[in-house]
């Protein structure tokens, strides 16, 4: 299976909710770094998994959506405990449904929140499996 990866970084603010969980219930800063991962099993005709230059465009126009924001007051977090785990899910999705080269099969996106802690999500596509 071949993977072709983009990372990117930026500063966004969040607070936890439904636990107790001390300074992290406060609203706080984190400087997030972001991978994007597109996996397959083929290259297409021009020997590409998929072209980069459309993978690092729908990365960084949604590094541009949540760059000094502060994830709660994003509708796409409503109702939900803005983690890195919600996180990562979130710009999968949004991802996933941005990214339509027939030889993607899985999308992959990883969210680090400091040099130590990160979450992923992966979406597979159904003619992956």
């Amino acid at each position: 299976m071949y993977t072709v990866a983009v990372k990117r970084d930026f500063v966004a603010q969040h607070y936890l909710i439904y636990s107790d969980q001390g300074e992290e219930n406060r609203n706080h800063s984190h400087h997030y770094q972001v991978e994007l991962q597109v996996k397959g099993r083929a290259l297409n005709q021009h020997g590409y998994l998929l072209d980069i230059v459309n993978i690092e465009y729908y990365l960084d126009e949604q590094v541009r959506y949540y760059k000094d924001k502060t994830l709660n007051d994003l509708p796409e977090f409503m109702g939900l405990n803005p983690s890195i785990e919600c996180f990562a899910f979130i710009l999968g999705k949004t991802l996933a449904n941005r990214i339509s080269a027939a030889t993607a099969s899985i999308i992959e996106v990883k969210i680090w929140e400091n040099d130590n802690i990160w979450a992923s999500y992966r979406y597979v596509k159904q003619d992956a499996l």
